[in-house]
């Protein structure tokens, strides 16, 4: 009988993509055909709805029922006109990913059917919330929730082979009004950050009446063959290789990195990225990244909530698109141990509605005070709360990836580049005399390439908060996450310590000082309280951590430590202060992220468990029992012991290896057993972290000396140099 690994590597090594067409040869003319936009809006819409959906939609302006009703007859048309036979409300559950539930637009009435979509099914929507991860601010018994229309996120229609649905974004909350998704709390946010950007904009600009936060994720992700998947129940249910030696081929040799896309990755490139642009999701960019079969793409910048829910949908997209060429996606953040992991950069900066990016520096950043009044606010800000930006990217799977000298460390700093570091060096010494030099261009001295201006800041890999020229770049989301949760904090101490600074500049002139005099010296002052935040070497050093130490940052490399920050008294101050979130919904919130982390590790515990018991150890039995046939009739022949010294440490090194590797699993499971029995889901956390995640290495390590001793036909997993290379 064939193993599961011999038909799925037959599988692998006879694919034929499939043929993809683009809906049309320009991007430009299928771009966003799929989505509900202003360009539709206005086709389907009287001239007065139409304005006041604008208006909704850019401040934030209150719907009346009657506008509804039209607006959701629009809708209704258009989709229907697409070939859309059902609609549903599309929100961010607190489970990671995405939900929705189908209502159909027929209705039967007295003479047979029709068609029907009314404003109040767009607006509000109550599926059941019994069933969604909650904190406790619900009980099982009590089911009702909300959906509620968010227009600032246009509807759009996902298609497939079995027909097509009006999705429409929503936010997702309790009965009783707590958020219970990542949309309602960053809307929040976004708001916050709006108003307190605005009030200091206005030291400088009064024209400047909004500030919108701009977002740009780099996503990262691998693939792995579909059967090859199918024949690995490690990455099927926990999606990360739990057992696995590394290829002697991995990545050294930085060949894949931005190499020639395999053709079959290409087709299936082309294929995903022309849905997403149907859904107006603006890709730009593809290429391989570093690990071996791992690839990045990456969107032109969006408004913030715009932006992660095209990022959420591209997830999606991605995965569904993947099954017509026989691939699955892998979007954890550590699927190979050996390997870089994947991550979700954000790229964040701050856009007035007069166009002006308030974190790009002009040719002379020290005379650019309205750059340097947000630039150095952020700085305060990420330095006030750094433990809440670390819990904000906090999960069991980033755990694997940070600080895995392929990502930003767990402590976090914020990198700036030589130039902007001397400015504020200087503004913090001194007063502005000096100017800074003009000759900042580089020759590169090769021929046919143009000169190059010279950015402001290099580039850091190990900064996990790194300015790169006008924005800031969070390199330390990880590639499964949802960027709501960091984006929220992010925006929601920036808010905070813009307040505090005008609060601050306003005592000041108060007080008879000049305008200018009195934003320079709280920046300066600012610059002085935030110095520690800033690095510029190696995060990935010892000799940063031992630093970072001296500085009193913290260097928290666990998810149930890390997440503490969330409830600790100054994040209840914080949140509740902004009105983003309510005491009680932050420990509903630190209460999920605590019990997501144990039962991932739990299910990862019982894979292990599994695989090694009823695959990995049977295998090496049989083989084993090969071995020993063969010793057995070797000394039958009669050759001597000098000759059968060979196999016999063969069958002794397998019998070592497989004694510690089965002691450890039942161990672990025995481990598990005791942290299944605690109560207290922080306490369970850590016991899942420290008892039983702590004994995976070893029953890994003992499974990979022996997935290089046991015969290759024996072995029942697909081996990473045929998941990594089989393309």
């Amino acid at each position: 009988m064939k193993s599961l690994r011999t038909i799925a590597l037959k599988e692998a090594q006879t694919r034929v993509s499939p043929e993809v067409k683009a809906p049309s040869a320009k991007i430009s003319e299928f771009f966003g055909s799929n989505v509900f936009d202003k360009k539709k809006m206005k086709d389907f819409l009287s001239k007065e709805v139409y304005e006041k959906l604008i208006s909704a939609i850019e401040q934030g302006e209150l719907i009346n029922s009657d506008d509804a009703n039209q607006i959701a007859t629009a809708m209704k048309h258009w989709a229907m006109s697409k070939g859309a036979t059902h609609y549903t409300h599309w929100f961010q559950p607190l489970t990671g990913s995405t939900a929705e539930k189908h209502d159909s637009f027929f209705e039967p009435s007295g003479d047979g059917a029709i068609e029907k979509f009314a404003g109040s099914a767009l607006v509000q929507q109550e599926p059941d919330a019994s069933s969604f991860p909650n904190g406790g601010i619900r009980n099982t018994f009590e089911a009702r929730g909300y959906t509620a229309w968010d227009p600032s996120s246009p509807a759009f229609i996902m298609e497939s082979k079995a027909g097509k649905t009006l999705c429409i974004p929503t936010v997702f909350v309790a009965y009783t009004g707590e958020a219970l998704d990542y949309k309602a709390p960053l809307l929040k946010a976004l708001n916050a950050l709006d108003k307190a950007a605005v009030d200091v904009c206005q030291y400088f600009d009064k024209g400047i009446n909004k500030v919108t936060a701009s977002l740009g994720i780099e996503q990262e992700y691998f693939l792995v063959d579909l059967a090859l998947y199918n024949a690995r129940p490690d990455l099927m249910l926990t999606g990360r290789t739990l057992f696995g030696h590394m290829s002697a081929k991995g990545q050294q040799l930085d060949d894949h990195y931005f190499g020639s896309i395999p053709e079959r990755v290409f087709t299936f490139m082309v294929d995903f990225e022309n849905e997403a642009l149907k859904l107006g999701i603006p890709l730009k960019t593809r290429h391989n990244e570093v690990a071996p079969l791992q690839f990045e793409c990456a969107p032109i910048y969006e408004e913030i909530n715009l932006a992660i829910d095209h990022n959420q949908l591209l997830m999606d997209v991605m995965e569904k698109v993947a099954r017509r060429h026989h691939f699955k996606v892998l979007l954890h953040e550590k699927p190979y141990a050996g390997i870089n992991g994947s991550g979700k950069h954000n790229n964040w900066s701050l856009i007035t509605n007069t166009g002006k990016n308030l974190l790009a520096p002009g040719k002379t950043p020290k005379n650019n005070l309205m750059f340097l009044a947000f630039f150095v606010n952020t700085i305060k800000a990420v330095h006030e709360h750094a433990d809440l930006l670390r819990a904000s990217i906090a999960s069991v799977s980033n755990d694997h990836r940070l600080g895995a000298n392929e990502a930003p460390p767990a402590i976090i700093s914020i990198f700036l580049g030589e130039q902007l570091n001397e400015v504020l060096d200087e503004i913090e010494h001194s007063r502005i005399s000096k100017k800074i030099k003009e000759d900042n261009a580089l020759w590169l001295g090769i021929p046919k390439i143009p000169q190059i201006l010279l950015d402001n800041t290099d580039r850091n890999r190990t900064s996990p908060f790194a300015f790169t020229g006008n924005k800031f770049e969070l390199r330390a989301v990880g590639s499964s996450a949802n960027s709501s949760a960091p984006m929220t904090v992010l925006n929601t101490i920036m808010a905070d310590q813009l307040i505090k600074f005008k609060a601050e500049v306003d005592k000041l002139i108060k007080k008879g000082e000049k305008k200018d005099i009195a934003l320079l010296t709280i920046i300066k002052k600012y610059i002085k309280e935030s110095k520690d935040i800033r690095f510029e070497g190696n995060g990935y050093s010892q000799e940063w951590e031992d630093e970072a130490t001296k500085r009193g940052l913290a260097n928290i490399k666990t998810t149930p430590v890390a997440i503490d920050a969330y409830v600790s008294d100054k994040s209840l101050d914080l949140f509740e202060k902004n009105n983003i979130f309510s005491k009680r919904e932050l420990h509903a919130r630190h209460e999920i992220l605590l019990e997501s982390y144990y039962k991932k590790l739990q299910i990862e515990a019982r894979v292990i468990g599994e695989v090694a018991n009823t695959m990995i150890i049977p295998a090496v039995i049989d083989y084993q029992n090969t071995l020993l046939d063969n010793l057995k009739s070797l000394k039958e022949v009669g050759l001597s012991k000098e000759v059968m010294a060979t196999p016999l440490a063969i069958v002794n090194k397998i019998s070592e290896h497989l004694g510690v590797m089965k002691a450890s699993v039942d161990s672990m499971l025995e481990e598990r057993k005791v942290a299944n029995g605690v109560e207290d889901h922080r306490e369970k956390a850590i016991s899942y972290d420290e008892k039983v995640k702590s004994q995976f290495e070893t029953i890994r390590y003992h499974a990979d000396k022996l997935e290089q001793i046991v015969d290759d036909n024996v072995w029942p997993l697909p081996k990473f140099r045929e998941l990594l290379f089989l393309k």
